[in-house]
C-alpha cells in the first residue's frame, strides 16, 4: 500500500524502482515483488520502453470511485462550524454555475448582529470575496470569455467595474489565496474568501467567513489564515495537494 500511495503522492507520472525503493526505505527486490503484485491487479503499469512504472486503469477507477462518493455540503459541514466558532461570524460555502456563483450552505454563529446569505441564488462572478475567489482560480481562458461576455454591473457603489481593474484585483488575490470584499456586493459587509481546488487543481467550491462591516473588518487579517486552513483541509479531501513554491 505504501508504493502505491507513493504514486499518488510523487507529483511525477511516473517512479523507477530506484526511486521507490530510495524514497520508502525498502530494498529493490521487494520493490520488484510489490509492483509484480499491483500490475497483476493492474493497479500499476509499466512502460517497456523506458522500464518505469506509472498508477493503472484499476486505480483511477478506485480514484473516480472515490470522488462519485463524496459530497461537498458533507464534507464542508465540519470546515464551516469551524470556521463560524473560531471567526465567531458567518461561514458560507459555494459553487459556481456558469457565469454565476451561488451559495449552498453556510453556518451562522450566535450573535445579536450577524449575517445571513440566501441559499441557491445566483450572482455575478465579479462581485463580492466569493465570487471574486471563484473567478481568480479559473483558467485564464474562462476568466477572458467571462469578461468578454459581460459587462461589469455595479452591485453597491463599491463593486470593481472596470475591468483592468479587476485584472489586477485577481492576480492580487491569486498571489496571497484569498479574496476580500469590503461592501462589494452588499453595503455594510465585510468578507473573506478562499478556494476549494480538487485533484486537478481546479476550483470546484469557495470558502467564506463574512460579517459585519463594522465588527468584521478589523478581524478580517486574523481571519485569513484559519480561511486558508479550512480550504486546504477541504481541498486535500478532494484529492487536491499543494506544490512547492
Amino acid at each position: 500500500m505504501d508504493v502505491l500511495l507513493l504514486f499518488g503522492r510523487a507529483g511525477r507520472p511516473d517512479l523507477g524502482v530506484t526511486e521507490i525503493a530510495q524514497e520508502l526505505g525498502i530494498t529493490k527486490a521487494a520493490v520488484h515483488r510489490i509492483l509484480t503484485a499491483l500490475r497483476n491487479r493492474d493497479l500499476i503499469i509499466t512502460d517497456s520502453v523506458t522500464r518505469r512504472y506509472a498508477l493503472g486503469p484499476a486505480a483511477i477507477s478506485l480514484g473516480r470511485a472515490y470522488l462519485a462518493r463524496t459530497d461537498l455540503r458533507i464534507l464542508a459541514a465540519p470546515e464551516l462550524r469551524r470556521l463560524a466558532d473560531q471567526c465567531g461570524e458567518t461561514a458560507t460555502l459555494s459553487i459556481r454555475r456558469g457565469d454565476t456563483r451561488l451559495y449552498v450552505d453556510q453556518v451562522v454563529p450566535v450573535q445579536e448582529l450577524r449575517m445571513e446569505v440566501a441559499l441557491g441564488i445566483p450572482f455575478p462572478l465579479h462581485a463580492g470575496s466569493s465570487s471574486k475567489a471563484m473567478l481568480a482560480f479559473l483558467p485564464e481562458a474562462e476568466i477572458d470569455a467571462y469578461l468578454d461576455r459581460h459587462a461589469l454591473e455595479p452591485l453597491t457603489d463599491r463593486t470593481i467595474t472596470d475591468p483592468a481593474k479587476l485584472r489586477k484585483e485577481l492576480a492580487a488575490i491569486r498571489r496571497r489565496g484569498y479574496a476580500t470584499s469590503v461592501g462589494e456586493r452588499e453595503a455594510g459587509s465585510a468578507s473573506l474568501a478562499a478556494p476549494v481546488l480538487g485533484h486537478d487543481g481546479h476550483v470546484i467550491a469557495v470558502l467564506s467567513v463574512a460579517g459585519p462591516q463594522t465588527r468584521f473588518k478589523p478581524r478580517m487579517g486574523e481571519c485569513a489564515p484559519l480561511l486558508l486552513e479550512a480550504a486546504e483541509r477541504l481541498s486535500a479531501e478532494f484529492g487536491h495537494r499543494p506544490t512547492a513554491d
